[in-house]
């Protein structure tokens, strides 16, 4: 551990169906940088991740969306997988959780899918960002400017493609948030 994050309190929001890597090398890069993190989720329990589609590792939850306070996070990060997001950004809890990040100007950070909800919570109107390629015109339509670039940085949103991105995701996250 090189406590570059100094106990700072990250939250990674995620419901099953989340692309396993996508939350699995972010938490343990947060972890290694000196983090404390929690995976919140609209439910208790584990929720089940993914590997393209298919069944993967389970995780525990740390605190349910019910309980979590958004004031004591410092950061945020959205994991892809189709399913998470979609589930997610239907959950009003979720959108309003999210929506407190974007409006108190906390780093976000959103990979593949991840920006789904994002859009939901009025998180991407007027920024430069990247997803999945699928994500494009969802993106451009809520106001985006989208790229196709391995990780974007604009603002304190960081924005990344796919899992083959993590390395270099999971770099720009740990500065980021060091810097916030």
């Amino acid at each position: 551990m090189n406590n570059r994050l100094d106990q700072k309190r990250i939250a990674i929001v995620a419901t099953d169906g989340f692309e396993q890597s996508e939350l699995f090398e972010p938490r343990k890069a947060l972890l290694e940088a000196g983090a404390v993190v929690e995976v919140v989720a609209p439910k208790g329990g584990s929720i089940q991740g993914v590997v393209h589609g298919k069944k993967g590792k389970m995780i525990a939850v740390d605190c349910e969306i019910d309980a979590a306070n958004a004031d004591d996070y410092a950061a945020l990060v959205l994991p892809g997988g189709v399913a998470n997001p979609d589930s997610l950004r239907m959950d009003g809890r979720v959108v309003d959780f999210v929506r407190h990040f974007v409006e108190a100007h906390k780093p976000i950070a959103a990979i593949c899918h991840g920006p789904w909800t994002l859009i939901e919570a009025k998180g991407v109107r007027g920024r430069k960002t990247t997803s999945w390629p699928s994500l494009k015109t969802d993106l451009e339509n809520a106001g985006a400017q989208w790229v196709d670039q391995e990780v974007v940085v604009e603002d304190k949103l960081i924005t990344s493609r796919k899992p083959e991105d993590l390395p270099a995701f999971c770099r720009v996250i740990v500065d980021e948030f060091e810097a916030a």
